[in-house]
């Protein structure tokens, strides 16, 4: 199913779909209408066309001054947001690498009180291909959900902003609205580039909002976040390591519903369907026999079959 929602990027508007799909390379909002005013300057930022007044990327934003840019960032109220919130929210991009032009996108949710004593959550959704913003904050753990009309959003009460200030990040590049101006950036994507341009959209997120260097930082997500979340983990350690540097103060990490290997993926997830009474003995007896944990790749036609009458019993009850 699709859902239509509404996102802002700074006081730019966009209209998307909400699927795990990456935008095609170089034209990641082809078809949106995308405008944005920095002061006097007024541009059409990145679409497939550029309007008569300018055209400009995020790129050239880098360079205003951190302060300044945060400010920008800042969003008013969303389409269909009929109801104030008492926190703040920014939404843009980081620029991280200029030489092939990759940039991420970001929506950032302030805590409901007291924002200042509160840690920092990054969240990460995974896929490959999810958005963070799409399903992370607009379905799952963020303040703003959208209501079945497709046209008007509600306040989720259980939001994790209730408790900390919490960052969407879409990546890596060709996830979302985060993108890249060098096409082979989207075929050649993989683990290893993800946790560093991570780590520099991390850095330099910091300079932007420097009243969070130092302060209690948390890694989160889910599905393929089983790679990028320790990844990235990792690869903050070292950088602290290295460098002496303590902006980023990683506290921990954590991750739901994680795609870390096949056999303990698998192996947890057939004793969690039959221990929850999703699955009947037999077909739990009938996994574990046929069902090779080690490569669910190409599973033998057996194992298939079994599977089959699990989904079967499992109906359309919400496994997650």
């Amino acid at each position: 199913m699709k859902w239509k929602h509404i996102l802002r990027d700074s006081s730019s508007w966009f209209r998307g779909s909400h699927d795990c799909f990456p935008s095609p390379a170089g034209k990641p909002w082809a078809g949106f209408c995308t405008k944005l005013t920095i002061g006097p300057i007024s541009c059409n930022r990145r679409a497939t066309r550029p309007g008569s007044e300018c055209s400009c990327g995020p790129s050239s934003l880098d360079r205003i001054d951190p302060v300044a840019q945060q400010k920008l960032d800042r969003v008013g109220k969303l389409p269909g947001q009929n109801f104030n919130v008492n926190f703040a929210h920014y939404s843009g991009y980081v620029t991280v690498n200029e030489e092939s032009g990759r940039a991420l996108f970001y929506w950032f949710v302030e805590a409901v009180e007291d924002p200042d004593s509160k840690p920092l959550v990054l969240w990460l959704n995974g896929g490959p291909g999810c958005s963070s913003i799409a399903y992370g904050e607009a379905e799952e753990i963020g303040p703003f959900h959208i209501k079945p009309d497709g046209k008007t959003l509600y306040l989720n009460p259980y939001s994790w902003n209730q408790v900390a200030n919490i960052l969407f990040l879409d990546s890596p590049v060709g996830v979302g609205f985060s993108y890249s101006n060098t096409s082979s950036d989207i075929t050649t994507n993989g683990d290893k580039r993800t946790a560093e341009d991570s780590l520099k959209f991390l850095l330099k997120w910091l300079e932007r909002f420097s009243q969070f260097k130092g302060r209690d930082f948390y890694i989160s997500g889910e599905s393929y976040g089983g790679h990028y979340v320790p990844q990235l983990s990792k690869a903050i350690i070292r950088h602290n390591q290295a460098t002496g540097e303590k902006a980023i103060n990683l506290k921990g990490y954590m991750v739901g519903n994680a795609l870390t290997d096949d056999y303990h993926d698998y192996l947890g997830l057939f004793q969690f369907w039959w221990s929850a009474g999703l699955i009947s003995d037999d077909t739990y007896k009938q996994l574990n026999l046929l069902c090779d944990y080690e490569s669910f790749v190409h599973p033998s036609s057996s194992c298939d079959k079994v599977l089959e009458v699990a989904d079967n019993e499992l109906g359309n009850i919400d496994q997650y």
